[in-house]
This record gives C-alpha cells, structure tokens and sequence, in this order.
C-alpha cells in the first residue's frame, strides 16, 4: 500500500510535464477540421479517391441536397464502385438487412385484416440502368431524358440480383409486392417486359405516374400513392428504393431501407 502514493506522484508529474511540453510548443488542436487533407494525399489519384468516396457517403445520406451530377473529378471512383465488388456488397447487405426485418415485422403485424406490403421502386432498386449509365458518364452528365427513355422502351435492363433475390424471399414470407416507380404510364409496356426479362413475376401492382402526377416532385406522388394504397387495405411495413425520396413522405413504411446510387438524385 505504500507504493499507492509513490505511484500517483510520478503519474501527476508526468502529467505536469506533458503540460508544460504542450504549452511550449502553443496550442494544438486535438481534431483535424473536416476539409484538411493528410499530407499523404494531398494530390493526385489518392486525393480523388479519399474525396470521392467521402462525396459518395455525403449524397447517400443525403448530406449534399440537391445535385445535377456527380463532379467531374469522380467519373472514374464512380464507374469502379458501381463494377466493382463495393456496389455488389452494398446492396446486397441492404437486401440481408431487409430480409432480417422481414420475417419479423410480419410475425408482429400478426394476422390482422390489413395485407402485408413491401414497397420496390423499379430503377437502381430491381433494375440496374448500369448499362445505360456506362455509356452516359457515369452520372458525370446532366440527366438526357429522350435518350433515357429509349433506354427503356429497349427493356434489357438486369435485375439487381440481390434485390431479386430478396424479392423472392418476401414472396415467399406473403408480402404482397408493390412496385411504385417515377416511370409514366406511357412506359406501362415496356417496364412490365423489362421486369419479366429481369426475372420478376407476380407482383401485386404496378404504380406508374399518371398524367395529373406530371411536375409532382417524387416525394409527394410517391407518398400519395402510398396513402393510397393503406386506404385499400394494405399496411405497408417495408419500402426499398435508391433514393431517399423513395421513401421519406407521409405515411411512410415501417422500415425504409436505402439502397446505393452515386449516378443520380431524384428530388
């Protein structure tokens, strides 16, 4: 026991020490302001990098607001996460989350008049206009909409595999599947015969936007629609889409679950 104030002596002096050191030597800030950069990589392909991924965290959490297009300087980060693994994982770790909260949120509705519904959008949620996209920068050019929707009128667009993969579990559990989607009615053909290309069957409905939907933001229509669709008698526990307008906006989901998408914001 002895030893005991020995032991706090020295601690203190050595406290007393790195104080004085500190004050010698001025003040020091103990965090590093948000937009310094490590010495490291302060240039070059590595300042890129750091920057670009640090710009996809802040559009995908919606941090950035409203944006035209991904900058020029992240055409490349963007085109290597979206063929890359990273895109691949991400969203399938989304769909392993919805999963998870699937099988119980529907244990909890219990057996109640209300059918249980699970909420998709359709582009960069079940289909992946990738290929679209490879061709178009990446997102690094401001959105075509004439050569967009020659895209969908080819209906080839893939499935996200994790999404399909999910969407035939949720199936499986009995969610009714709801698709609601910012295409237009007139795209009513070819997105049903892109959905079946992909690999999507037996949806419960197809939510298009209608003529008095037009210059609605799609926060508003999709919220709109989703009111709608409790009012028929459906209770809405999951929604998935790839952009926060997917799914903010009363009534929402009981859970909402974002997948990635650097390409483009949809407000």
């Amino acid at each position: 026991m002895r030893l005991l104030p020995l032991v706090l002596a020295l601690a203190l002096a050595l406290a007393a020490a790195s104080s004085a050191a500190a004050s010698a030597s001025g003040p020091r800030s103990v965090l590093r302001t948000v937009t310094d950069v490590p010495a490291a990589v302060s240039s070059g392909e590595d300042a890129d990098a750091l920057f670009c991924d640090s710009w996809r965290l802040s559009v995908e959490t919606s941090n950035a607001g409203p944006w035209r297009a991904i900058p020029a300087r992240c055409a490349a980060f963007v085109r290597d996460y979206m063929e890359g693994p990273r895109y691949a994982s991400d969203s399938a770790v989304a769909a392993a989350d919805s999963l998870a909260f699937a099988s119980g949120a529907l244990a909890a509705a219990g057996a109640g008049a209300a059918r249980p519904a699970w909420v998709f959008d359709v582009d960069e949620t079940l289909l992946s206009n990738a290929p679209y996209y490879a061709v178009n920068g990446w997102g690094s050019q401001e959105f075509n909409e004439t050569s967009f929707d020659e895209w969908v009128d080819a209906a080839k667009a893939p499935a996200l595999p994790s999404s399909l993969k999910l969407y035939n579990e949720l199936q499986g559990l009995g969610f009714y599947v709801i698709l609601l989607t910012g295409r237009t009615e007139f795209q009513r053909n070819s997105t049903e015969a892109n959905l079946l290309f992909a690999g999507y069957q037996s949806w419960e409905k197809l939510i298009l936007r209608q003529p008095s939907d037009i210059g609605k933001t799609a926060v508003k229509y999709k919220s709109e629609r989703r009111a709608a669709t409790e009012a028929e008698g459906f209770k809405i526990l999951g929604n998935s889409g790839d952009q926060w307008s997917d799914l903010i906006g009363s009534p929402m989901a009981t859970r909402s679950f974002k997948l990635p998408n650097p390409m483009y914001f949809i407000s």
